[in-house]
């Protein structure tokens, strides 16, 4: 199971996952124009290793494994999933 964003990081998106991530599965980076246009980063559970990295730098405790998702933010696997899709 991979990695996903949730709720927190709506209108936040600190790139400090990015940075953490070894295989470059979090996105938009800062250098990448989307970081503007969309409300919170992604994870492409494609390229995810699952090695959570990115979990002990997200400041506002974002990030979970899947499996570990918070009920009322379950729905955020498929936001990433979707978002993954479509870039």
């Amino acid at each position: 199971m991979a990695y996903v964003i949730a709720e927190p990081c709506s209108g936040t998106k600190d790139t400090a996952c990015v940075d953490a991530c070894p295989v470059d599965c979090i996105h938009p980076r800062n250098d990448e124009g989307e970081i503007c246009r969309v409300p919170q980063l992604y994870i492409d559970a494609a390229n995810c290793i699952c090695c959570a990295a990115c979990v002990p730098v997200c400041p506002v405790s974002a990030i979970f494994a899947e499996e570990d998702l918070p009920e009322k933010w379950e729905h955020f696997a498929q936001v990433n999933a979707d978002w993954s899709f479509q870039n």
